[in-house]
């Protein structure tokens, strides 16, 4: 009697046939009954080959035939094969921000302000509804509910104003234009009483003017213009007194211009226009313990309407605008 032990090798599908005798006994004679179990294994293993002779192959045949049984056989075939776990692939999700439609204002407006309350809605005062009427309409914006509603109206209609929050939570309106006229007026708007009081004016009526709150809690006013002059003029208003007085003047009048208060204390003032209507790509720097004003470096390019702001680094963003030459400007700069 011969034995033959076969094993069938491919790349990715290993079948081996196991064998396992049974021994059945009958009255006049003793015969093997040969039952065969096929176990498929879809991976890939690594097969090391040993060379051996004919004989041995029978020899170990023929032991495996007699003596080993059916559990050690099927476990020297699992501790031959070696599974390989493939975890999945980390995933990341990114938020991807998008702008969506909110409500509406009651009254459709260009060149008006807008401020953040203290008690988390804005206010959004004045402007011009067509080229000519100017308003002096407010309205306040709820961002939990989405939804405008109208407040107090300012006593005079202005555009081309500026609106800055104190520190007391009032909301300083200064200057803008009518229509017909150049403003020195401010207004006061209080969001506890959703009213609007007349304070102090200042020396000179002004638009297109800036107008930022100083660490010592006085608002800064600077440049602008009368409709008959640019101005390099500069004034303080104190919300204690409602008063206001003149400061030191800036190195050039200029107006369309834009300002932003930086980590050390210091107004920095940039580009516009000046007399002759030169857009100009100057900045100046205001020190609110001196009153002075100093020039600083000039910016790449000379920029009218520009947008600036500082950054949690302390640097300061300024983009857009319009150039010297009426193209409208997508660049940005850091200061």
């Amino acid at each position: 009697m011969w034995f033959t032990f076969t094993i069938i090798a491919l790349v990715t599908i290993i079948t081996i046939p196991i064998v396992i005798y049974k021994t059945k006994k009958t009255k006049t004679e003793e015969t093997s009954t040969t039952e065969e179990t096929t176990i498929e294994i879809t991976t890939e293993p690594t097969i090391t080959s040993t060379p051996t002779s004919s004989t041995s192959m029978l020899s170990n045949s023929t032991s495996s035939s007699t003596t080993s049984s059916p559990t050690s056989t099927l476990s020297n075939l699992a501790s031959s094969i070696t599974f390989t776990t493939i975890s999945p692939s980390a995933t990341t999700t990114t938020v991807i921000s998008k702008w969506t439609i909110t409500g509406s204002m009651n009254v459709a407006r260009r060149t008006h302000t807008a401020s953040i309350l203290v008690n988390g809605l804005v206010l959004v005062a004045g402007g011009s509804s067509t080229l000519i009427n100017v308003l002096n309409s407010a309205e306040l914006y709820n961002p939990w509910t989405g939804n405008w509603t109208n407040t107090e109206s300012m006593n005079n209609g202005r555009s081309y104003h500026t609106a800055v929050t104190l520190a007391n939570g009032l909301v300083l309106v200064a200057g803008g234009f009518t229509g017909a006229s150049y403003l020195s007026s401010t207004e006061l708007y209080n969001p506890t009483l959703g009213t609007w009081t007349n304070t102090g004016s200042m020396n000179n009526g002004r638009s297109f003017h800036t107008a930022v709150t100083l660490a010592n809690g006085l608002v800064l006013v600077a440049g602008g213009f009368t409709g008959a002059s640019y101005l390099n003029s500069a004034e303080l208003y104190n919300p204690m007194t409602g008063i206001w007085t003149n400061t030191g003047s800036m190195n050039i009048a200029r107006y369309d211009h834009t300002a932003v208060t930086l980590a050390n204390g210091l107004v920095l003032v940039i580009g516009g226009q000046t007399t002759g209507s030169v857009v100009l790509n100057s900045a100046e720097l205001y020190n609110r313990s001196t009153g002075i004003w100093t020039t600083t470096t000039n910016m790449s390019i000379a920029r009218e309407y520009p947008t600036a702001v500082t950054l949690p680094n302390g640097k300061v963003l300024v983009t857009g605008g319009e150039s010297s030459d009426g193209v409208y400007l997508n660049s940005a700069e850091l200061y």
